[in-house]
């Protein structure tokens, strides 16, 4: 296993810098990571330093709190592509999850796709606020909705990814869609065990940290 390759090393903190995204990037550099996640107004940047390499540029949409108009979600997606982003984190509406308003989640989910095209959805279900059957639910609305990822958390809200999530998250939908672990995961003892429980990408902005015991 390259673990390398299954981190998105991630700066979304509001305070971030042009000078703190660079470092970033040529950390991801250095290492090898699959992504760097980065606010949408450093997507230029991180494309510009990373174009001739295998990392990807990753930014998130509706981000934090998921509830963003769709048509607005579909515009900061396109935007981001248009920039060099070729994977998309989009917060789910998570209002809409609450009143089991399902058709629009799954109706949301399609029409972001559509306008990502090829390139990676993953959906954040921020899994803090579901109980274990909403994150079930959820998990197959993203599947219904046509996304790639499930990912478990924005890490704004009180709690990122535990295993249990993840567990539940690969006996819905494990072999269906990846799912992305973020929140909270700051060693490799903790990596681990998130791949062992079904995670196939980890977000963290604790990157090199994840690759020695």
């Amino acid at each position: 296993m390259e673990l390398n390759r299954l981190i998105d090393h991630t700066l979304l903190s509001p305070t971030a810098t042009s000078k703190e995204i660079k470092a970033l990037c040529e950390v991801a550099l250095m290492h090898n990571f699959k992504a760097v996640c980065v606010p949408e107004s450093f997507v230029a940047n991180a494309h510009s330093i990373l174009k001739s390499s295998a990392v990807e540029v990753c930014t998130v949409v509706g981000f934090p709190l998921g509830y963003s108009s769709t048509e607005a979600k579909r515009y900061q997606a396109q935007l981001a592509i248009d920039q060099g982003a070729t994977e998309i984190d989009m917060v789910i509406n998570q209002g809409w999850m609450q009143e089991a308003s399902y058709s629009k989640i799954m109706d949301e989910i399609a029409l972001v796709k559509e306008t990502v095209g090829s390139n990676c959805l993953k959906v954040i279900l921020e899994t803090a606020n579901l109980s274990e059957d909403q994150i079930r639910k959820a998990a197959q609305c993203v599947l219904s909705g046509g996304a790639d990822f499930v990912k478990t958390s924005t890490g704004f809200a009180a709690r990122g990814a535990s295993i249990k999530d993840i567990e539940i998250l690969h006996q819905e939908i494990g072999g269906k869609l990846g799912i992305k672990a973020s929140g909270g995961i700051k060693t490799h003892e903790q990596a681990l065990a998130m791949i062992k429980a079904g995670a196939t990408r980890l977000g963290t902005s604790n990157g090199p940290a994840l690759l020695a015991p």
